[in-house]
């Protein structure tokens, strides 16, 4: 099925110039195509008819008609004109100017008409006139005219003209569209940084009313999540510190009790509410302390590869370059491991430098997650226990940390199948 916006460009600018170019381009052609073929042509068979007329005056005295009695010099006068009743050899007729547009076989036509016999026009090159041979009483006469009685000379000026002040219209309406979309593509790029975490404290709204409107909108947007962000944030210092203290209180009066299975048991949740405690605060305040910088993911990859004490394969790049949150990162990339080792006894790493972004790919050998299954697992406190391993400890937040981290900079998290047979977690970062 035939649509227009296949062939049409896909940017905003694109679409805009076109806009303004073709019905320019369209106009101009139809102006051109309408002023030589109707108006031009018009006048250039009035200016044949009009020469036809003077020219008749010459073949009648070349032929002793009607007038006869006027003199040569006298016609030659009135009529503007040089004409010759016994004219010499044929001059050599020149295919240019005349030619060209037709002006030739229409000035022809107009003689042959009222003169009634064959006439033969052409341009000579060495006068540069007009010379019109026709026969006359047994004799062949000869008038010459300028070009310029014949044909409008000057008709291309007006096409100049109209190039001219179409080019300046749409030189103008490039230069406003070159305002217009770079303040969309301003904004564009602010409102990414904003989603990446990144300020723009250099940003103001600028360009149309609609899109400083827009502008204006983001900016709030903006405001808004991070009062919230900061609401959020001291709200949860306030309940960590509400509830750490009865967690402590617990603590110390189990220390005090005899150690027995029980005790050991009640030791051993409140270590797991202590943990989940800490994992629900730093998915809550989403690392929000954490400053934009740019660094080597490649080496900080290693680096934590290196604190989990195994021989876990690292191929790829030795250095990559992106800006983020250096501390939120490595806790991703942390929790990614984590899970890796946790679930599998083989895992490896893969690092991959693309174009535009950065991927770290890392593989196990453990139980996996069903497909219809992997969506789940970013839940907030997910387990997913039937699908990994029962006896393991966790709050349920690493891979909810590590996408969160990831969206938050303009990437994501996805889960695959590994070809070790388990999981494959693929953590994507823009540079």
């Amino acid at each position: 099925m035939f649509r227009l916006r296949d062939i049409t460009p896909r940017g905003l600018y694109a679409r805009s110039l076109l806009m303004v170019v073709l019905p320019v381009f369209l106009i101009l052609t139809l102006t051109t195509w309408y002023y030589y073929d109707s108006h031009i042509a018009e006048v250039n068979r009035k200016l044949g008819q009009s020469i036809a007329r003077d020219v008749s005056v010459v073949q009648d005295f070349c032929e002793r008609r009607s007038g006869s009695h006027i003199s040569r010099d006298t016609i030659a006068t009135r009529l503007d004109l040089t004409f010759s009743c016994d004219a010499p050899d044929a001059v050599p007729e020149e295919e240019g100017f005349l030619e060209a547009f037709s002006y030739r076989n229409v000035l022809r036509e107009e003689l042959r008409v009222r003169l009634g016999v064959p006439v033969a026009v052409g341009l000579s090159p060495n006068d540069s006139l007009i010379h019109i041979r026709f026969p006359a009483a047994g004799r062949t006469a000869e008038v010459l005219i300028e070009r310029k009685r014949a044909v409008t000379i000057t008709s291309h000026f007006f096409i100049v003209w109209v190039i001219i002040f179409s080019l300046l219209m749409v030189s103008l309406a490039v230069a406003f569209l070159n305002q217009q979309v770079r303040s969309i593509l301003r904004l564009s790029e602010a409102a990414r940084a904003f989603g990446r975490g990144r300020d723009v404290p250099d940003f103001r709204p600028s360009g149309a009313n609609e899109v400083r409107e827009a502008a204006r909108a983001v900016i709030d947007m903006k405001n808004r999540l991070t009062a919230f962000t900061d609401q959020r944030t001291a709200m949860l210092a306030g309940v960590s510190h509400d509830l750490r203290t009865p967690l402590t209180r617990l603590k110390l009066a189990l220390a005090m009790m005899e150690e027995t299975d029980e005790i050991r048991a009640m030791k051993a949740d409140l270590d797991d509410m202590a943990m989940m405690l800490d994992g629900y605060l730093a998915f809550a305040k989403g690392e929000e302390s954490d400053e934009p910088v740019e660094f080597d993911f490649a080496a900080l990859v290693r680096d934590v590869v290196a604190g989990f004490g195994n021989d876990i394969p690292v191929t790829g790049p030795d250095a990559m370059t992106i800006k983020g949150r250096r501390l939120a990162i490595k806790r991703a990339v942390t929790n990614l491991l984590s899970n890796a080792v946790k679930f599998g006894d083989t895992v490896q790493v893969t690092l991959i430098d693309g174009p535009h972004a950065v991927e770290m790919h890392v593989d196990d050998n453990g139980p996996g997650i069903p497909k219809d299954r992997r969506e789940e697992a970013f839940r907030p406190f997910s387990r997913l226990d039937e699908a990994r391993s029962q006896n393991t400890s966790g709050t349920g937040l690493g891979l909810t940390l590590a996408r969160d981290t990831a969206r938050g900079h303009g990437g994501d998290l996805r889960l695959s199948e590994s070809a070790l047979g388990g999981l494959r977690a693929s953590l994507r970062l823009p540079h």
